[in-house]
């Protein structure tokens, strides 16, 4: 038996895959792309640095 998936993979402007977390700002935003599966186990310091960014981002 095979067994076949398909996971969402974020690709970068040149083409190549963004193999990790893509974070991007916009006035008033901070945009998490490209989330892989160790996620879940570094949310709390991807929360922390989003925090960090999202201080300057309202300032």
């Amino acid at each position: 038996m095979t067994i076949s998936c398909v996971r969402a993979q974020a690709v970068r402007r040149d083409g190549a895959l963004a193999d990790d977390f893509v974070i991007q700002r916009a006035p008033r935003q901070v945009h998490v792309l490209n989330a892989p599966s160790p996620a879940a186990t570094s949310s709390l310091e991807i929360a922390r640095h989003i925090a960090a960014i999202a201080d300057d981002v309202d300032s």
